[in-house]
């Protein structure tokens, strides 16, 4: 039974290897679904987020998970409405992607809140003059977009494609997707940037306030910018895990190229304009607030100056410069030892300005705030990835998710006999 709603024409493996690795993972699920839901019962005492750190670790995961959640929106964007159609052939992973990042980020946000009952608050009572608000809103349109998206995957399987409702839902559904991608590049450029533009308002953090044009703080273009060019990163890091753990090619080299290339420009270009805003901040924005560009970087290990070199140089020059230039694309170590730190970089962006952002002492009297995540917390920021893993593995065991997989499965195997 298993074996016929396997995608024809492709090999998986053995059903009981399957579900071993479905149990394997399921435990680490598991673990973080306990303290989840000691999360739930017994409040948010079960972390150690305190009046310093009212925004800790999973509001980090939150903002790293939407970020690289954005190649689902930049591919799409890029597939249906810029015309690039070699992307047709690794547009479905960046949806199933997407989805996995975005329901991960609104079940944070369901951890984060203590009482997740009482999330209907946020559109019942919006409060109008909150860009959290506006965050809330087109999160959670977006993931009702990546739902859409994902619909006509799961339709293709081979046996629900067999009812005849089904398979035309699923074929007139392919035939409107570029009104979903151009929605959803819409509502990401809106929620991507208001996730910048939160802490960039902070007049009482100047290690996070930025000037900017009219009510949009730099900050708020900077963060979309990060999305589009490290989320397709993500995607290519994805991809090639997928690859080596299957063993198998599943998307020619050409798509991977192009992605590469596109996502290395955006990188190029954004770092550029961090410099400039980071030099800015450095010698105009926080000097009028009376304080040193040293004032914000601690001796002790966790935020010394380093972080910057590392979120700047080591994660922003050097991955976009090996993405840019043909040479550097075409080595394998290279080139995922670009898309590995663009990812990283993104992740450490999101951590500065989250975490570094409350450490930060703005008083006086103040010294520098330390914090340590509960075992709760990592075991919640934990569960989606074991959450994501599990939904890889079903979609890719019984969903078409690779066009080419089952072609280059045949030429692999013409070429051994050759």
């Amino acid at each position: 039974m298993d074996s016929a709603l396997i995608p024809e024409g492709v090999k998986r493996c053995s059903f009981g290897k399957f579900i071993l690795w479905i149990i394997i993972v399921g435990a680490v699920l598991l673990w973080g679904v306990v303290a989840m839901l000691l999360c739930w019962f017994k409040g948010l005492n079960q972390t150690n987020m305190n009046d310093a750190y009212g925004f800790a670790m999973w509001i980090w995961a939150d903002l790293a998970v939407i970020a690289l959640g954005g190649g689902a929106f930049f591919t799409g964007l890029l597939r249906y409405v810029i015309g690039k159609d070699e992307l047709k052939n690794i547009i479905n992973y960046a949806v199933l992607i997407g989805f996995i990042c975005y329901s991960s980020a609104l079940l944070i946000l369901a951890i984060d809140i203590g009482q997740p009952l009482r999330g209907w608050f946020i559109f019942w009572h919006a409060n109008v003059h909150s860009m959290l608000t506006e965050v809330a809103f087109c999160l959670s349109c977006y993931f009702a977009v990546l739902t859409i998206e994902y619909i006509p995957l799961i339709l293709e399987n081979r046996q629900i494609d067999k009812v005849p409702f089904f398979h035309n839902l699923s074929h007139n559904m392919h035939g409107i997707m570029v009104i979903f991608a151009a929605t959803g590049a819409f509502l990401s450029f809106f929620h991507q940037g208001s996730l910048g533009g939160t802490p960039a308002v902070l007049y009482g953090r100047p290690f996070a306030f930025r000037e900017g044009v009219l009510i949009w703080p730099w900050t708020f273009f900077l963060f979309t910018w990060s999305a589009a060019a490290c989320g397709p990163c993500f995607t290519i890091l994805v991809t090639w895990i997928t690859e080596k753990i299957t063993r198998k090619k599943l998307v020619r080299q050409n798509v991977i190229m192009l992605l590469a290339k596109i996502a290395g420009w955006m990188l190029a270009t954004y770092t550029v304009a961090k410099i400039i805003d980071t030099w800015y901040w450095a010698t105009v924005t926080a000097p009028a607030s009376g304080f040193n560009f040293m004032d914000f970087y601690s001796n002790n290990p966790l935020y010394g100056p380093w972080i910057l070199v590392l979120e700047i140089v080591v994660c922003g020059v050097i991955p976009s410069l090996i993405l840019i230039t043909k040479t550097g694309r075409k080595s394998s170590f290279l080139l995922i030892s670009a898309v590995l730190l663009a990812v990283l970089g993104a992740c450490v962006n999101r951590w500065v300005m989250v975490l570094q952002v409350m450490a930060v002492p703005v008083l006086t009297f103040e010294s520098w705030f330390m914090y340590f995540p509960s075992w709760q917390e990592i075991a919640t920021t934990i569960l989606p990835v074991a959450y994501g893993i599990i939904l890889i593995m079903i979609s890719y065991r019984y969903l078409p998710i690779f066009p080419q997989e089952q072609e280059l499965e045949e030429e692999k195997n013409a070429s051994i006999f050759v």
